[in-house]
């Protein structure tokens, strides 16, 4: 009952014309960004993070949670009706969704995945309401040995399953952790890595860092490898999907569901994870697995929806422990730790206004984004006639706009601009940039956690490895080995990742 009390305060806060207004624009705005190719999860949030700082915290959260949402929406339009994938998650989709739409069954497919997208999304969402207070209170009576280990643990998990080298991973790990260490020592007040200028004493700009990363690199490839391409566009009528359709999706629906809940807990590719796993699954035990990649509705609706119920089980690591589980989640974090929220087993207690506003808005959410993809599909496909040459001067306007609006500084520009010609040679040479952004944000924390921790047990690195530490590490490896073998099993490997990466 306490349960269903607190989440009524949360719709109480999400409810409100302004909240509700930019719920429903994160989640066209996230949309958009999913359908158009060459953009995703990331540059979409980064795009708009800028204007959330000008915003009550509580309304800012709810329009990025928005924009997560639409985007991981999004992107199973242009993989249906075009076979491009906004990002390696989409890969699966477009096997048997282009399929359907080459054999006039576009609208269909478009209509079974946004219906395992809210089904997945919604019932995701009820597991974070049911699992995270129980998690946090728990989390409450460990210390900063702990805290240290499991987001170092993140770190390790991140470079151990993303797609391509592990040594590359690894690298992009210590380069954003040194990156994060510039700046004024917390301690001390001594400043390092600023190299005598007084724009770096705070460290670098994190949003200008994001926007470089995955705003600016993005526009320089798209505009290398996209062309002109004629998407397959769906007829009105064409959306309903035929009684037979709904039957052959509702059982890989349901199991997606789960799959995509139980993956959404590891840090890193989660989502990647889900989709890849959800399709070994319905291609297993399958009466008919030779109909996979011809246009299977089960080859579509598993994937689609195990991608979705990401998002709920996604938030909860982040939530409960701070860590962003999903690299889209990153932003979300560091939004919150920008309005000086602190993310952790204290958010509830501390903040509980912006705990359940955030879980209720991702259940108005998902309903929104129902009752957008569907009468609003012809909108969305004739975005994607746009010439990206048209689109990426816009997008870039919108990066420079919006890191100067922040502290009218053109020095943040130059380090937009600058990531993000490192951002795109990074990815030409096949380097993730993801694990760096997570590195940088946790960086901080890592350090306090770990520091701390030394402190308290007057330089004793063996404490870090004690009591409670010990515990939550134990329990965090044994949950996350056990999940990676019941991926295996099903015949998941890393180099279906890489594969994915470079489609």
């Amino acid at each position: 009952m306490d349960v269903l009390n607190a989440l009524g305060e949360g719709f109480a806060v999400v409810l409100t014309p302004t909240n509700l207004l930019l719920c429903l624009v994160g989640c066209l705005w996230g949309t958009i960004v999913g359908v158009l190719p060459g953009l995703g999860p990331m540059a979409g949030l980064t795009l708009l993070l800028p204007l959330t700082y000008h915003l009550d915290p509580a309304a800012g959260l709810i329009m990025l949670a928005g924009i997560f949402n639409g985007a991981m929406y999004g992107g199973s339009t242009t993989s249906i009706l075009m076979r491009i994938p906004g990002e390696a998650a989409s890969v699966i989709t477009c096997i048997d969704g282009y399929e359907m739409a080459r054999k006039g069954r576009a609208g269909g497919a478009l209509a079974i995945a946004a219906i395992g997208s809210f089904v997945g999304g919604t019932v995701s969402v009820i597991g974070l309401m049911l699992f995270a207070p129980p998690l946090a209170s728990v989390m409450l009576s460990v210390g900063p040995a702990a805290e240290f280990l499991l987001m170092t643990l993140a770190l390790v998990v991140v470079t151990v399953v993303t797609g391509g080298s592990r040594v590359k991973a690894g690298m992009m790990v210590c380069a954003g952790l040194l990156i994060a260490s510039m700046g004024i020592d917390f301690i001390t007040a001594v400043p390092r890595f600023s190299f005598g200028m007084i724009e770096l004493s705070n460290g670098i700009s994190f949003t200008a860092l994001a926007l470089g990363l995955f705003g600016v690199s993005e526009i320089l490839l798209s505009v290398e490898r996209l062309s002109t391409i004629k998407p397959i566009i769906p007829t009105f009528r064409s959306l309903l999907p035929t009684a037979r359709e709904l039957k052959d999706s509702a059982a890989p629906i349901g199991r997606g569901t789960l799959i995509g809940f139980i993956f959404g807990i590891i840090p890193g590719v989660s989502h990647v994870i889900s989709t890849f796993v959800s399709y070994a699954v319905e291609r297993r035990i399958s009466k008919h697995p030779e109909e996979f990649g011809k246009g299977a509705v089960a080859g579509l609706a598993g994937p689609e929806t195990a991608n979705n119920a990401t998002t709920g089980s996604g938030m909860i690591p982040l939530l409960v422990l701070g860590i962003p589980a999903l690299p889209a989640t990153t932003i979300l974090l560091s939004a919150m730790m920008i309005h000086g929220i602190q993310p952790g087993p204290q958010l509830i207690s501390e903040h509980p206004e912006i705990f359940w506003g955030v879980i209720a808005s991702l259940y108005v959410g998902n309903l929104l984004l129902l009752i957008l993809n569907l009468p609003l599909v012809g909108l969305f496909v004739n975005l994607l006639r746009i010439p990206y040459s048209r689109l990426a001067p816009i997008v870039l306007l919108l990066c420079i706009i919006g890191v100067y609006s922040l502290n009218s500084s053109q020095f943040e520009i130059a380090i937009m601009v600058f990531f993000g010609v490192v951002g795109y040679l990074l990815r030409k040479l096949r380097f993730d940039v993801a694990p760096l952004l997570l590195a940088v944000v946790l960086g901080d924390r890592i350090e306090i956690s770990l520091r701390t921790a030394l402190m308290i047990s007057d330089g004793n690195w063996l404490a870090l490895f004690e009591g409670a530490a010990a515990r939550a590490l134990v329990i965090a490896v044994a949950v996350l080995v056990g999940i990676w073998l019941v991926a295996r099993w099903f015949g998941f490997s890393r180099a279906e990742i890489a594969k994915a990466a470079e489609e």
